[in-house]
């Protein structure tokens, strides 16, 4: 690796760490790639381990607008690309009524883009002031017709209006999908791609990333948050909890002026951690005293 290359990588993570993200060198060197290259990255990995965050935090790094469109099954061109705005294309038919405005030049008016609602894709396809970072999350969710539609998109960077005919990017933006994988995606979409498979954090990197998000946790809660959900995770649950319930389960903590966790503590809390009723039930009649053994490991 070149020097140069090294050193915007080092940038790229204290960067992405004032944004409140905690990047190791693996994903800041995809990071680096996808600006130097201008690929999409496909980021997959279970629920709650901080893949939609990696966008958010990209766009803070570069100054830049963050555009989301949210799939779901269902979801079909017209609600992530555009729409025709056809009350107020309605209002101006009625007001031409009278009017002596000829026939073709009133139907060139109506399909302009003065009745044109941009949806996510358009906006980061017209995007005017710089590029900015498209975040289309869980893509897993979406039909495969969709997924379909999208590789125009990322393969040129550019969308057919039929109305207006092709729209071609001004900028091109920055492009993450994420995936938790609820289904696998096709090869022809992981091609046009950089592809980054992200974990849950170790006990360091977990530790980190508490202590940069709620900077006011004494050190040693903060120890026994991050060595208690590690041990969590090893347990058989129907929902492992994310860095985001960890999160949440540490300001809990820091409200109810909790030092030290204990058995009471966990029975009261526990809901920040887990979010089903079987899960729940296992931790408090199986595994909480083992659990709280590891705090004292």
């Amino acid at each position: 690796m070149s020097t140069e290359a090294a050193a915007r990588i080092a940038g790229l993570i204290e960067g992405l760490e004032q944004q409140g993200y905690v990047a190791d060198e693996a994903l800041a060197t995809v990071l680096y790639l996808v600006l130097t290259l201008r690929r999409p990255l496909l980021v997959e990995g279970d629920a709650g381990v901080g893949k939609t965050e990696i966008a958010y935090a990209l766009a803070g790094y570069l100054d830049a607008e963050l555009i989301r469109l949210q799939c779901y099954e269902g979801l079909d061109v017209h609600s992530a690309v555009y729409e025709w705005n056809y009350p107020r294309q309605l209002l101006a038919i009625k007001l031409w009524e009278q009017s002596d405005v000829p026939l073709e030049e009133r139907e060139r008016h109506l399909f302009s883009e003065t009745y044109l609602l941009a949806r996510p894709l358009l906006k980061a396809i017209q995007a005017e002031a710089k590029a900015p970072v498209l975040l289309i999350d869980e893509i897993d969710r979406a039909d495969e017709e969709f997924e379909a539609f999208l590789l125009e998109l990322l393969s040129a960077f550019q969308i057919s209006i039929p109305e207006l005919g092709t729209i071609r990017a001004r900028h091109v933006p920055y492009v993450v999908l994420t995936s938790n994988r609820t289904r696998e995606l096709s090869d022809a979409l992981k091609r046009r791609c950089l592809y980054y498979w992200l974990d849950y954090p170790d006990e360091a990197k977990e530790l980190r990333i508490i202590q940069k998000r709620l900077p006011d946790i004494e050190t040693e809660l903060a120890r026994q948050v991050v060595r208690f959900v590690q041990a969590l995770r090893r347990e058989r649950l129907h929902k492992i909890p994310g860095i985001a319930e960890t999160l949440d389960w540490a300001r809990a903590l820091v409200a109810l002026g909790v030092r030290r966790i204990d058995e009471a503590t966990v029975a009261r809390t526990a809901g920040c951690l887990l979010k089903s009723a079987e899960d729940l039930e296992r931790l408090r009649n199986h595994a909480l005293e083992e659990l709280l053994a590891h705090i004292e490991a």
